[in-house]
């Protein structure tokens, strides 16, 4: 059985770590542990390869409750292989 990774919450989740599979749930904990302590704006990593990660984070953001919107972070920011998104209050 596999233990819990535990991630500290900082302004920003390199996803380069999981396993493809956990990204969703990942991903989803990370933005609400994020939103608990009234993050406004966090950084999703997930790198630039052949886009299928970013394709995989960027569509679940679309569909998250707790997401305000999202996009490409600049380039100084990683670019297309990371996702700015932008929480509710």
């Amino acid at each position: 059985m596999d233990e819990p990774v535990v991630v500290p919450i900082q302004d920003s989740l390199d996803l380069h770590a999981f396993a493809p599979r956990d990204i969703p749930s990942v991903v989803d904990e990370y933005l609400r542990a994020v939103h608990a302590r009234h993050f406004g704006e966090v950084r999703l990593i997930h790198g630039r390869g052949k886009g299928v990660q970013r394709a995989v984070v960027q569509s679940l953001l679309a569909a998250h409750p707790l997401v305000a919107r999202f996009f490409d972070a600049p380039h100084d920011r990683g670019g297309w292989g990371a996702t700015v998104v932008i929480l509710k209050p």
